[in-house]
């Protein structure tokens, strides 16, 4: 498929599907902005210009179409010291370094470390993520009267059952226009988007942030930077690849590192905070027929549009409609399949599937969380690759050699295991290992060898090493002792 229709596909392929997703997706868009903006300690228009700047810079940009970026709370929850410290303008200075870093990790193609993340690392992100949208919105089902509770429940009947009627329109904005109306008409005394924060009354204008261009501001801004540039990559990346299931479609990892980098750099320059892809707005988008970049564009216009010129109208939604959308999409995120695979998946999966979410949701950091599951599934795996290391043994030339055959990966959790298996208290004359199927990984691998090699010598016994395959010998002929005259040093002070 050449370029210029691939293009036509993701921009034009699904115009209606994408315009009315991208309609739900502006209106879901205002007040988690304006919540993200207030964790974050800025003024509500800081995170609503974000949100349009990089939702439309990321339409052309990004390398995932039908996902949705904007400012999120990943990204406000590390901003917190750093807005309360040296101010707004530190934080706009940091969001341009944390859009140079992105483009740089594109650059790089740190894109392609996604396939080291397991499948059980992400079932446990997303089962994380849907837990903190689900808390996320109880803090509006708390102590509210019965007409908040009459509205979400209202708002959940639509969604869930206005599609059996017709699926022309997607159910998210019938609930959240007919609730509207009707809260307005009623006259109902609840919590709309308007109680959140003051929405901005002017379109954003180009700044460069007011800071000194000196080593001490670099010093402030760059680790806040950094790990704003890996929360956003991780998340952007992970919500890439939960897109790419939904879709059954595939993405350009490395094209989504750089777009995010120049949607951040572009919200810097417009007075807006660093954001990254939004896993709970890319569902919605997509579970409302959102496919293509034009979704993407239009939840960005339609943003400003509505926050800029119809204001008067959008601070009178009520919060109640958003959190039956936002309820809807914890639980179209959540894997239940999970749950039931706890009892036929293997252990080791399942603790890694457990372990993200537990430590993503008591820290609310998805970073900690993605962090400790790659951690526990790489200690599982090397576990599970050490034990598989054989090493077997004949005796030869009527008992006065030994052949042993090395079968498996030898690397830091084998290095042990590979040297345990051999008998140094034998008298023999010679110790032939063969090493035809095995692979020596590492530093580790290479040390247990030329253990096993000088141990043999010291005892008198000549050692031969048959079959070792070139990219082993390369590593034992650059990192090895046993074979270079330091060898005898070792030897003489034992």
């Amino acid at each position: 498929m050449n370029a210029s229709s691939t293009l036509g596909r993701e921009w034009f392929g699904n115009i209606r599907g994408d315009v009315l997703a991208g309609l739900v997706v502006a209106l879901a868009l205002i007040p988690e902005a304006i919540a993200f903006s207030i964790i974050a300690g800025v003024d509500p228009k800081v995170g609503l210009y974000a949100s349009f700047c990089i939702a439309v810079v990321i339409a052309f940009t990004g390398g995932r179409p039908g996902m949705i970026s904007a400012a999120t709370g990943a990204m406000a929850l590390v901003m917190v010291t750093l807005v309360r410290e040296h101010g707004l303008q530190y934080l706009l200075a940091a969001t341009l370094l944390t859009g140079v870093l992105q483009i740089i990790a594109g650059a790089l193609k740190l894109g392609s470390l996604m396939r080291f993340v397991s499948r059980s690392v992400i079932t446990g992100f997303v089962n994380a993520l849907a837990i903190l949208i689900f808390m996320a919105q109880l803090p509006e089902l708390i102590d509210v009267p019965w007409t908040v509770y009459a509205i979400t429940a209202a708002g959940l009947g639509i969604i869930y059952l206005f599609p059996y009627l017709t699926r022309a329109v997607p159910s998210p904005l019938v609930a959240i226009v007919s609730l509207t109306i009707l809260s307005i008409w009623l006259g109902l005394d609840i919590h709309r988007v308007g109680d959140m924060g003051e929405l901005p009354d002017s379109l954003p204008q180009f700044l460069l942030p007011d800071v000194p261009l000196t080593w001490d501001t670099l010093a402030i801004i760059f680790p806040v930077s950094a790990t704003l540039a890996v929360v956003g990559l991780l998340e952007s990346l992970l919500t890439a690849q939960i897109v790419d299931d939904l879709t059954d479609t595939s993405s350009n990892k490395n094209r989504e590192c750089a777009g995010q980098g120049i949607a951040n750099i572009a919200a810097g320059l417009l007075g807006g905070m660093a954001g990254c892809a939004m896993i709970g707005q890319s569902v919605i988008n997509v579970k409302s027929g959102g496919r293509g970049r034009l979704s993407a564009l239009v939840a960005g216009s339609v943003l400003l549009v509505l926050v800029v010129y119809g204001s008067e109208w959008v601070s009178q939604i009520p919060m109640a409609a958003l959190v039956a959308v936002m309820i809807m999409v914890s639980i179209g995120t959540f894997s239940w399949r999970s749950i039931l695979n706890l009892r036929t998946h293997p252990k080791s999966s399942s603790i890694v599937m457990l372990g993200t979410v537990i430590v993503t949701v008591f820290t609310h950091d998805l970073a900690k969380g993605v962090l400790t599951g790659v951690l526990l599934s790489g200690l599982f795996f090397a576990r599970k690759v050490g034990q598989v290391l054989h090493v077997g043994s004949e005796s030869q030339d009527d008992g006065s050699a030994r052949r042993y055959v090395v079968t498996g990966q030898v690397f830091f959790a084998s290095a042990n295991a590979f040297v345990d298996a051999f008998d140094f208290r034998e008298v023999l004359e010679t110790v032939r290992i063969d090493l035809s199927d095995a692979h020596f990984w590492d530093l580790s691998a290479v040390g247990a060898l030329d253990k096993v090699v000088l141990k043999f010598r010291r005892e008198g016994t000549m050692v031969e090493i048959i079959g070792m395959n070139e990219a082993s010998r390369t590593m034992v002929d650059r990192l090895g002792v046993h074979d270079k005259p330091e060898a005898e040093h070792l030897m003489g002070g034992h």
